[in-house]
């Protein structure tokens, strides 16, 4: 299993870099993983590499697997990750109703960065469909939700896509304390929306463990004793909901 983690995690990494080819070659590392679990998170990433490359059979195989795993558990993220990927291979209106129902359903669960993807994603297809305002609007949403929650590969990306539609745009860090590390910051962060360790390690490929681990030392650097005291401690509260 963590050969298959490793493959998971490069492809998320090079999805937020743009580097699709060797996306999907690490997501189809991952692909025979019949674990409903694992391939709702890893499917995903091969869709989005395999559809990028013009590899559509791929994807739409990839699509249907993805939609036995996803509605297992008939969840607002399940549905919306699917809606998101679904998006990918269809184009008009079609498309546009699938982009939207990921942001919805995204936008009701506990996984920012899944909902800063869809709101990329929508921009970038808006863009080319050469709507610039409309796409202006979700690639600030992604852009100021990625750089907030520390993902600087998918900041990045949308970063040039915003220049691609004219604006100008500069490039910031999250505004966390100087005496956190990044992924103290990052994690920080997320323990301040409501996010448990779990949740935490499954979107920044940690465990449960290395989170609890880490949110001890932002306590102690903080001078704090809980949770709850990240809203007062940390500054910028509004930047990490999307």
């Amino acid at each position: 299993m963590g050969e298959y983690f490793s493959r998971w995690v490069a492809a998320v990494l090079y999805n937020g870099l743009g580097q699709y080819d060797k996306a999907l070659d690490s997501a189809q590392g991952v692909r025979e993983v019949f674990a409903m679990q694992v391939s709702a998170w890893a499917l995903p990433e091969l869709i989005e590499a395999a559809s990028r490359t013009g590899q559509t059979r791929q994807a739409a195989e990839a699509l249907d697997r993805l939609a036995a795993a996803t509605d297992v558990g008939d969840s607002d993220w399940g549905h919306g990750i699917h809606a998101r990927c679904r998006a990918l291979l269809s184009e008009g209106e079609e498309a546009e109703r699938c982009y939207r129902e990921a942001a919805e359903r995204l936008g009701r669960t506990r996984f920012p960065t899944e909902l800063a993807r869809a709101h990329l994603l929508y921009g970038e297809w808006l863009r080319r469909e050469g709507r610039r305002a409309d796409a202006r609007t979700h690639l600030r949403t992604a852009y100021d939700s990625f750089t907030a929650i520390g993902m600087q590969a998918f900041a990045g990306r949308a970063h040039n896509e915003l220049l691609a539609t004219g604006e100008t745009v500069r490039k910031r860090a999250a505004d966390t304390p100087d005496q956190l590390t990044p992924q103290e910051s990052q994690i920080a962060r997320m323990a301040r929306t409501g996010l448990s360790n779990s949740e935490i390690g499954a979107q920044l490929f940690l465990s449960p463990r290395t989170v609890e681990y880490h949110l001890g030392k932002v306590f102690a650097k903080l001078a704090i004793t809980s949770r709850h005291q990240l809203t007062q401690a940390l500054p910028g509260q509004g930047h990490d909901r999307p």
